[in-house]
């Protein structure tokens, strides 16, 4: 049985080159990686090459949970899009669409089981939403 796939976008107020430069690079990544003020992204690196290793440490500030998010690259078109899968078998597919000196991110990607869609759906438009925020800040 395929898995459930969620979709999520934003359009930022950047052009493509700097929204890429954003969303793949660790000095910024930990900038905007969470779904809201209590938590954080104290660490982050990214092999960004197929084969390459993605992680990120996710956490609430005051040290009550985190965890580390993992991925390995399927698949990369440099500034246009990528696909990476997690550890437990889920694909992420990540667009950058060009639009004047916007850019805007189509993201799906295949729902886990242990919590509802529409919660997951929510938690990363929350993240992507903080990085249209950091970005377009910065």
């Amino acid at each position: 049985m395929d898995a459930t796939k969620i979709a999520i976008q934003a359009t930022i107020n950047a052009n493509s080159k700097k929204t890429w430069e954003y969303y793949t690079s660790p000095e910024h990544i930990v900038n905007w990686n969470f779904a809201s003020d209590d938590w954080e992204c104290p660490s982050a690196t990214n092999d960004m090459q197929v084969g390459g290793k993605y992680s990120a440490r996710m956490q609430a500030k005051d040290g009550s949970f985190g965890f580390d998010f993992e991925a390995t690259y399927n698949a990369i078109s440099e500034g246009k899009s990528f696909t990476y899968t997690i550890p437990d078998g889920r694909v992420v597919d990540v667009i950058f669409e060009p639009d004047g000196d916007n850019t805007r991110i189509d993201i799906r990607f295949d729902a886990e089981k242990m919590n509802p869609v529409e919660m997951q759906q929510n938690g990363w438009q929350a993240i992507l939403n903080n990085f249209k925020k950091y970005t377009e800040g910065n």
